[in-house]
């Protein structure tokens, strides 16, 4: 179950970083709602899978899959760069979560 939580917490990590992003400074209600509403519910997901799992494996990874959501998300739907070296680099931060899983099972 705890690996559930941390999975639905950095998934609704990706959720509030795109909605902070979409609300321009807070000046947009509902995208601010979005991005408020998402961050409490992930930060909370986050807190109850703190109860059994190791705090620096479960930060690293809800950071790790929040990171690389929004960064594929920024290339698919902003335009952001999709450069080589960039695709290698969050191809290290999937490897680093995924080791971290294993290790820590």
């Amino acid at each position: 179950m705890p690996w559930i939580l941390l999975l639905g917490a950095s998934l609704l990590e990706i959720v509030w970083a795109m909605s902070l992003n979409a609300s321009q400074g807070f000046s947009r209600i509902w995208p601010s709602l979005v991005a408020v509403i998402a961050a409490s519910a992930s930060f909370y997901m986050l807190s109850l899978a703190l109860k059994d799992l190791p705090i620096g494996t479960a930060y690293a990874i809800w950071v790790g899959v929040g990171t690389v959501g929004v960064a594929l998300l920024g290339m698919a739907t902003l335009g952001e760069s999709q450069s080589p070296l960039r695709l290698l680099c969050l191809s290290l931060i999937v490897v680093g979560v995924a080791g971290l899983k294993i290790v820590d099972g």
